[in-house]
């Protein structure tokens, strides 16, 4: 990791997963940061919404963020089940997941409706993580950058800068499964995603962080961080274990 690059992001994604005794876990993680485990990276974890103000509370003093897995584009109003990025701030969360495959795939979330979820977590004073990437289908085509690039494109806020916006690249097809691009693959994609951050942000965009996520563990973890323009990861499974993750954030010491 050259100088230059910006500081490292590896952020845990807890899905729906965690009940109060993953305070347990989170502070087994900020032990670990303490003691230096993650080398320069910034560490970041993103429980359900139902654990958010329990983290933030126990994280505090730490060297360790907490974040959100989603929000409603409104601030307030006639949205049962939804919380806003308002909330999410007022809770102790610094930044939020927009975007994932799950929410897009299982939801039918777009890209604009990506964009405004990331923009009201700008308006509410959070990061946002936007993330993007191609089924398996759209690999096969040959599509994968048409992809990503489409919903970069269309999932990018208004007033973006490398202070509050994230992109996490999430081959849709290796989250979950084991299965993992190839270190090539990986270095294609985000070679690409930095180069149209550049056309989107001019110069600035060499500083936002670009994260891989999908199937991320300890041993893959040194090889794919190591690659140009990857910034960090979006950990899923292997972040409910204080263990596993920590293993992971090593991969910048």
């Amino acid at each position: 990791m050259t100088a230059s690059r910006p500081r490292p992001l590896v952020a845990g994604n807890w899905k729906m997963n965690g009940l109060v005794q993953g305070v347990s876990e989170l502070n087994a993680i900020a032990t670990g940061v303490a003691a230096g485990e993650c080398g320069n990276a910034e560490i970041l974890v993103c429980p359900p919404f139902t654990l958010i103000a329990r983290f933030a509370a126990a994280a505090a003093g730490q060297h360790i963020k907490i974040g959100a897995q989603d929000c409603h584009p409104k601030s307030a109003g006639a949205h049962t089940g939804d919380v806003s990025a308002e909330m999410l701030k007022d809770a102790g969360a610094t930044y939020v997941i927009v975007g994932h495959s799950e929410r897009r795939v299982c939801y039918g979330e777009t890209d604009v409706l990506v964009r405004s979820k990331a923009e009201a977590a700008l308006r509410a004073g959070l990061t946002a993580i936007v993330c993007i990437g191609e089924t398996q289908a759209q690999r096969e085509a040959g599509k994968t950058l048409d992809v990503v690039g489409s919903q970069l494109t269309g999932s990018f806020p208004p007033g973006a800068s490398a202070a509050n916006v994230v992109i996490a690249y999430e081959p849709v097809w290796a989250i979950g499964t084991g299965l993992t691009p190839t270190v090539a693959d990986v270095k294609a994609v985000h070679d690409f995603i930095r180069a149209r951050l550049v056309e989107l942000l001019g110069e600035e965009g060499h500083g936002v962080r670009i994260l891989y996520g999908g199937s991320v563990k300890p041993s893959n973890a040194a090889e794919l961080m190591a690659v140009d323009n990857v910034d960090g990861a979006l950990v899923g499974g292997a972040s409910l274990k204080a263990a596993d993750f920590l293993a992971i954030a090593v991969a910048y010491c």
